[in-house]
């Protein structure tokens, strides 16, 4: 069932296109138990990340959510603050990330910084259909 939900983020992360560009589309669900209760993709550059539109469109407990995001939530403050911080103050428990972001400001980051606040995360779903979608926008060969 969770390759479902992070199939639905990539399918979500596509409506980011073009406006988020130069910024990669991604998109997030957000889950309580067999429900996606949330979703969010990038917003037009100085906007939202897909994490944030997600949670900003919740206002449910916390307490069972779980946050399936395409790319590796950024750990840097940019246009925007950083999501890894959005993620932890949210309180949630479990983050399953399909791929660790290439950029080296993040690589890597980002699952350490919720790692180290105690939040489970897992990393590699879907990540063959997501790397291919996000080739043109990371860089990929």
């Amino acid at each position: 069932m969770s390759e479902a939900y992070m199939l639905r983020a990539l399918e979500i992360s596509k409506l980011a296109l073009p406006e988020c560009t130069p910024n990669p589309p991604v998109g997030c669900v957000l889950v309580d138990g067999n429900s996606i209760v949330s979703e969010g993709f990038t917003q037009a550059i100085g906007g939202n990340h897909a994490e944030v539109q997600a949670l900003n469109t919740y206002d449910g407990a916390m307490d069972n959510i779980v946050a399936y995001v395409t790319l590796e939530p950024c750990s840097f403050i940019g246009r925007t603050p950083a999501c890894t911080n959005t993620l932890i103050k949210s309180g949630i428990k479990r983050v399953v990330v399909s791929m660790l972001d290439p950029d080296p400001r993040n690589s890597g980051k980002g699952v350490a910084i919720l790692k180290e606040a105690g939040i489970d995360v897992e990393i590699g779903l879907c990540s063959k259909q997501v790397s291919q979608f996000l080739k043109p926008y990371l860089g990929k060969s």
